[in-house]
């Protein structure tokens, strides 16, 4: 009996200590993201100056990107720094497209070519494919939209029912899920950060 007792004590107390457990990193980024889609959201990717460390948008307009910041952000991980700390250290290392003598924390982090290279140099770059099963929840991917747009969003746990994985974006109407994965030319596909 004795010993029954203490299996049933060790099982109870790894149950509450699961409970306990925070849940993935992926788990958290995606619901972050996910959550977004609550709120409405007014496309505007204008250029306005904001605070440093932690300066972000008003919470009622967004593009692709700051669905990206704000999920990262409810995970505890600011990109804004981490986009401009690396820009700092290796100007040369980003698109030059947009003729700026060096970095600026306003907005650099809200420019999809400046996340692909920043995910390049801090995070994994992963294999490119169309294959469904390649990607994970909570990776990034990037795609090339009609008129040279470059985009970005969140995979999700979701599934279409093609099995396709869904994807958290803002695409002009505002922070949504949405079974477009293969709807444009994929450019880019992350993990952040590095395992």
């Amino acid at each position: 009996m004795k010993v029954i007792a203490a299996v049933l004590g060790l099982m109870a107390a790894a149950a509450a200590s699961a409970q306990a457990q925070p849940a993935p990193f992926a788990e958290r980024l995606v619901s972050a993201a996910v959550a977004q889609t609550a709120a409405r959201v007014t496309y505007d990717g204008s250029y306005r100056r904001i605070g440093y460390p932690g300066g972000d948008v008003p919470a009622s307009v967004g593009v692709c990107t700051d669905v990206v910041i704000r999920a990262y952000r409810g995970v505890g991980i600011d990109l804004q720094v981490k986009v401009h700390e690396d820009m700092s250290a290796a100007f040369h290392a980003y698109p030059q497209f947009w003729r700026m003598a060096g970095p600026d924390s306003n907005i650099d982090h809200r420019r999809v070519p400046n996340l692909q290279a920043f995910f390049r140099r801090q995070g994994t770059e992963l294999r490119v494919t169309e294959d469904p099963r390649a990607y994970s929840a909570g990776e990034l991917v990037t795609w090339m939209l009609p008129g040279n747009l470059p985009h970005i969003g969140i995979v999700t746990g979701q599934k279409a029912a093609s099995g396709t994985p869904m994807i958290v974006h803002n695409i002009g109407r505002g922070p949504e899920v949405e079974d477009m994965l293969f709807a444009y030319p994929i450019t880019g596909h992350f993990r952040y950060p590095a395992p």
